[in-house]
């Protein structure tokens, strides 16, 4: 090996790893565009696949308690509403409580959608985690828990 190669070599080695928050976001970007191969097909956003998954663990959310869960700003959120109510995948209610306050509700045919795209979702889950032992999933859980909490 030659002097360069091995100051090349022994640079490489010195090197931190990445920053946590650089591979944090790596994942994201990379699960974003594979879902949104898997979302595209079916007419809808990754943002709009998000908002409708919250809907199902959460149905009848307020558009402010949507954006918030869905990780969208209030002001974009509108916009999110109106496409997915205008697929019939989301309906609008008055809250009876608050008549000025909207309930934005799945409707039957955002659950058949979501139905669909399960087991295609799952197996991308799966994909991501293959390498890792059900306790390592667990523990990534938990970690990426905390790290959530400790931001907010």
């Amino acid at each position: 090996m030659t002097a360069t190669a091995e100051q090349q070599a022994g640079s490489a080695a010195d090197k931190a790893p990445p920053s946590l928050l650089y591979m944090v976001k790596q994942v994201e970007l990379v699960v974003r565009a594979r879902l949104d191969e898997l979302v595209r097909p079916a007419g809808i956003t990754v943002t709009q696949y998000t908002a409708l998954t919250v809907l199902e663990r959460h149905d009848g959310l307020s558009a402010a308690q949507l954006a918030r869960d869905s990780f969208v700003t209030a002001q974009s959120v509108a916009d999110l509403v109106r496409a997915l109510e205008e697929r019939g995948l989301i309906r609008r209610e008055r809250n009876p409580a608050n008549r000025r306050e909207l309930h934005i509700l799945l409707t039957d045919a955002g659950r058949e959608l979501l139905a669909r795209l399960a087991e295609p979702v799952r197996e991308l889950e799966e994909l991501m985690i293959a390498d890792l032992s059900t306790r390592q999933v667990g523990q990534l859980r938990q970690a990426l828990s905390k790290a959530w909490r400790a931001l907010l």
